[in-house]
Order: structure tokens, then sequence, then C-alpha cells
């Protein structure tokens, strides 16, 4: 059967059910249909989220159809549940983007799904339209505010760009205010993940701390070298009350009717790639195990959730999960990516090198790792015991995820290895990759040289007078120096070279440039060529997707 098929013949709990059996009480519930549920972040309780075990779901650097973190972060929620633990999964919504372009979807797969699935691929809660629309609306007015001030010359330099959830490479640089209709300038549109306000949606504390942070969003730099914010274009209240909905997590079941969380929507190759604080912490106020992702490889997403959200909320994640599949090993490898699935024992081997710089960065973090092959049915048994018995001579546990195929029952070992592992040797406190007090260049080499392996970063020119150009503008003691960095690069490699697989070292990463994100407090430095807004692939997923007698087709 399909994911789709699977899903569908799954029957699904009430949501209010649901709900009830993971102790929310009714009035932290307000039902979007009878599966669906937005709940009040009011709910959370800091004593019980300390209390309680934080699980982190992280890969390899991922092959192009993924690793399956979220098949597997589903199903360990199943196998702790199976195991007679109290567990909840909380990821992140799926983007229409990649949808249509390349996953097809993004809800797990098999018996280790969330549901109702094509709602949540799909328009979901709205969530991701709120913050299209939220960030179209400060483009507009901004935009409106440019037209009646024109002849004042007041903003010398306009970061913000438009915004929307589809990949869609032509709308990268774009020019408006054309025939005079408004002000013309050259801007462009980034993918509606890589915005601004989905990085704050996901990190904000509370609806107070997210108008604060709105407020502070840097739109522009004026002739005199001073920010202009959301709050100098007087639209802070405006964008907090088309947020007001999606800022509450959403709750749906899985597919053994267990509690899920999925609330916001980064991706880590361009933003933070991490769900939202308030899920997390809502799942760790009424569940013992809460099981999270972080996207891509751990490179990205771990980094990131180590030296961003967790850096800013406490958060410390008591295990991490390393993701690996064969065909992804076999990758970074050197075998040709239309012989991945096919035995090769040497490419195994020499992909091994990609899963080990993983679990040293993890290590270099404080974490006790536990390694979780997703297992596929191409997959040899012989070359399944290479592997754990690899990760053996590493001092790592390592289990098969058979969740895909078995749902709750095929991930009840690799449950008890991770309680296990958690229970005689969690993770010691976190150790960052760099310090707050670094200045801005060292935060940046921290990451590229001791976390990707690179020997030299190297400016660009834009880059450099970015950095000039804050100087001038934020004080020394502005909190502006401490902000955490977010570096956007591919997801495919160590390297910012899309196509150098397995574990390079000794290159070089260059950064195109730096943009200071005031309102999710921190810098983002981009990468190589990573883009913003991604493109479709020749033959998109959408030429599969249809309705066929009111039902949707090609979703996975």
């Amino acid at each position: 059967m399909t994911d789709i098929e699977i899903a569908r013949a799954t029957k699904l709990a009430p949501i209010t059910e649901v709900a009830g059996k993971m102790g929310i009480p009714s009035e932290g519930v307000e039902n979007y249909g009878n599966y669906i549920a937005k709940i009040d972040e009011r709910m959370i309780d800091e004593e019980r989220v300390k209390k309680h075990k934080l699980i982190l779901v992280t890969s390899i650097s991922p092959t192009k159809a993924g690793i399956g973190k979220t098949t597997v972060s589903i199903g360990l929620s199943l196998g702790l549940n199976k195991n007679g633990h109290s567990a909840t999964v909380a990821l992140r919504e799926p983007s229409l983007g990649p949808c249509f372009g390349i996953k097809g979807g993004a809800a797990g797969g098999g018996y280790a799904q969330v549901l109702p699935m094509e709602k949540i691929n799909l328009h979901f809660t709205g969530d991701f339209h709120a913050v299209t629309s939220a960030h179209n609306t400060i483009a507009a007015l901004l935009d409106n505010y440019i037209f009646h001030h024109q002849g004042e010359g007041f903003l010398k330099e306009i970061y913000w760009k438009r915004v929307l959830d589809v990949n869609d490479r032509a709308l990268r640089n774009v020019t408006i205010g054309q025939q005079g209709e408004g002000v013309e300038r050259q801007t462009g549109f980034d993918i509606t993940p890589a915005s601004e306000l989905m990085a704050i949606l996901c990190l904000a504390g509370s609806i107070e701390d997210l108008r604060r942070r709105i407020g502070n969003i840097v739109l522009a730099i004026t002739r005199d070298s001073t920010p202009f914010t959301i709050n100098d274009l007087g639209a802070t209240g405006a964008v907090t009350a088309l947020l007001l909905d999606a800022i509450h997590p959403n709750l749906v079941q899985t597919t053994e009717q267990t509690p899920a969380l999925i609330h916001g929507g980064p991706f880590a190759n361009i933003a933070h790639g991490c769900s939202s604080v308030l899920a997390t912490k809502i799942a760790l106020t009424f569940c013992d195990y809460v099981v999270t992702e972080a996207g891509f490889g751990a490179d990205l997403g771990a980094e990131k959730f180590f030296d961003i959200k967790c850096r800013k909320t406490g958060l410390q994640p008591a295990l991490t999960l390393l993701v690996a599949t064969t065909q992804g090993l076999k990758m970074h490898g050197g075998i040709p990516l239309d012989r991945i699935k096919e035995p090769n024992k040497k490419g195994l081997v020499e992909g091994f090198k990609n899963m080990d710089r993983h679990i040293a960065n993890l290590h270099s973090f404080g974490q006790t790792v536990v390694v979780a092959i997703n297992r596929f049915d191409f997959d040899s048994q012989e070359e399944l015991d290479m592997i754990k018995d690899h990760c053996r001579e590493l001092g790592v546990d390592c289990a098969m995820n058979n969740a895909f195929a078995e749902g709750g029952e095929g991930a009840r070992e690799l449950a008890r290895i991770v309680v296990d592992n958690i229970e005689r040797r969690p993770s010691k406190p976190l150790t960052y990759a760099y310090n707050d007090d670094d200045d801005i260049v060292t935060k940046i080499e921290k990451v590229c040289k001791n976390i990707y392996g690179a020997a030299t970063v190297t400016l660009s020119e834009k880059a450099m007078a970015q950095l000039h150009e804050m100087k001038r503008i934020y004080a020394p003691e502005s909190d502006v120096w401490r902000y955490p960095v977010c570096i956007a690069k591919t997801q495919f490699s160590f390297s910012a070279d899309s196509k150098q697989y397995g574990c390079p070292r000794d290159f070089d990463i260059f950064i195109r440039e730096i943009i200071v994100n005031a309102g999710a407090e921190m810098l983002v430095a981009v990468a190589g060529k990573m883009m913003r807004m991604p493109g479709l692939p020749k033959m998109p997923q959408a030429e599969r997707i249809d309705v066929v007698n009111g039902e949707i087709v090609g979703l996975s």
C-alpha cells in the first residue's frame, strides 16, 4: 500500500480524545474540525518541561530523497508508546514548495505517519499562509511608505523582500514599481520557510514575545545609518494580528492514534530548521519523552538546534538520534546515485566517514548518540550488520528502524535502546560551537572549521561591507553582537559545494552575505551559491498530484 492508502485506511480518533489522553485540559484545545486542534500555549508548565526528556533526531548528510528523519521520529515515538512510555513527537509543518517539487509530502511514511496526511501536507491550519500574508503585508506597507516619502530620500538600503510558499527560481530577482506603479526598484522573493517571521514564530515564547520580536525586524537602513524597523513603520500590531492564530501549536495524531504536535516550518539549509519552541514545551509539559527533529544533516539542523534554539530557551536534549541509510552511506562512499540501492560493501565502508564526522560533531556538543538505521526492503542483512559492527567499534549503540513497514512494533527495540542510553548515560549539559561574546567572524569560522571541516573562510566584498555597516549602526554594547549565527548552506555536503559528498576537509567556505535578523535575534550568513528561493526539478512532483474520484493522489 502507498502512504496515502495507509493513511486513508487508518481509523482516526477524535482530536479531543487524543488531547484528553495526553492530559491537555479541554479549555486549552481549539478544534479545527474533528482531527486537528490548536493548543493554547498557556498550558505550558516550565517545571514539568525541565523534568521530562527531549530526544533530538538528526541525520547524516542526506540524499535528494532525504534520509527519513520524519519517519524515524514518528516511529520512535510509536515505539516508546508501545513500550509503555508517555511519548509524543514534535515536528515541523511541511512546505508546499518541496511537496510539489521533489518530496511529494513530508508527514512520515508507511505505518509511521502523522494524520490527516493530506491536510497536513497541504493547507493544514493555514499557518504558512498566515506567515506569507503577514510577510507580504509588511512589504506592501513598506513600499507604500517609500512611495509617499520618495522625495525625502529617507531610506538608502531596503532589505525586506517578499515570500511565497512555492519553489520558483524565476522570482529570485524581480523589478517592482515599473511604469510608475510605485517606486521602481530591484528586489526578489524568498520561500516562506526562509521568512524571518517564520523563524520568529518558532522562537517566540509567547504572544507578547512574538509582538516584541516583530517590532524589532529591520526592514531598511536610513540615510543616517540607523535601522528602520516595523515599529518605525507602525505595522507591529497589524502583523501580530495576522499571526495571532498561527502562534498556537497544532495537535494531530499518528497512525496509532498517539499525539503529535506539528508547528512552524523553517528550512535548516536556509533558516534554523526547528519546529516551534511552544510546541516543544507543550509536548514536554504533558509527556515524559518528546521526540523532535531538526532539518537535514547534523551539520545544519542539529548545530542550529543546539546553538540557536537550545541556547536561547534552555532546552537540553537527553540524547540525539542520528539516522543513516545504506543508500545514503553509499552515496557518500562514491557510488553513483543510480546504483546506491545495489549491494556495495566497499562504498558502504567508505561512506562511514560521513557518519563518523557527524557522530564526532554531536559528541562535541556533549550529546549521547544512538544511530538509527532507517531500513528499506532492498537492504541486505550483511550490510546492515556492517553498520552495526562499525558503530560498536565507535562505542555507539545502533538499532534498526522498521516503523515504515511495521509501525510502533518495528521501533520497539530502537525505543528500548534510546531509553536505556538516557537512563545509563544521558547527554551532558550542552557545549556550544561558539561563545556569545565571540565576534561574528569568529562564530562563523568556528562552525565552518570545527563542524564542517573547512580550512578557511572567505568573506565576499558585500559581506565585509555589511559587517562594516553593522559597526556603524550598532553600538558595541548592542545585543546584535551576541546573536548566534545561522549559516545558509547546501544540505548535501559538509562543504558549500552540493556535489562534494563524503567527508571533505580543508576546503574554503565562501560567505556571500550576512543578514541581521533582529526580530529572530540571529545573524544569517549565506554560504556559497545557496538560494533562499529553491527551484523546481525537471519533473516536479506536481505533475503526479491529482484529484481522482474526489480524493487526492500523488502526495507520496
